[in-house]
């Protein structure tokens, strides 16, 4: 069965096949993005992450699950790609204002 995803946060993971301008387009001016001990702040900083990523790993994500916790979307992921591993599942804790995100937190 097919999740019923936000559209602010479905267009986050369209975007993320795409390039790390089109990323940052899904976030509010003042978005913060949790990854990998690390905090990002504003969009910029966002596609600099991406790009960042984008270097260094090439992988897939495919949703397969969704909850709210804490006021909270939670989607978790599962990644496949050229890093160590192969695949992991990964949560992504989601916070929104309208039609954006502003806050994204990824952990395991």
């Amino acid at each position: 069965m097919p999740l019923d995803i936000p559209a602010p946060i479905a267009a986050y993971f369209a975007a993320d096949r795409a390039d790390a301008g089109a990323v940052a387009a899904c976030f509010t001016d003042d978005a913060i993005v949790k990854d990998e001990g690390r905090t990002h702040r504003g969009k910029e900083e966002i596609a600099a992450w991406k790009r960042e990523i984008a270097a260094k790993i090439s992988y897939t994500s495919t949703p397969i699950a969704i909850a709210e916790q804490d006021g909270k979307t939670v989607v978790t992921c599962h990644i496949v790609g050229n890093f160590a591993g192969g695949e992991v599942d990964l949560r992504h804790f989601f916070v929104t204002e309208g039609e954006k995100i502003s806050s994204l937190e990824i952990i395991p």
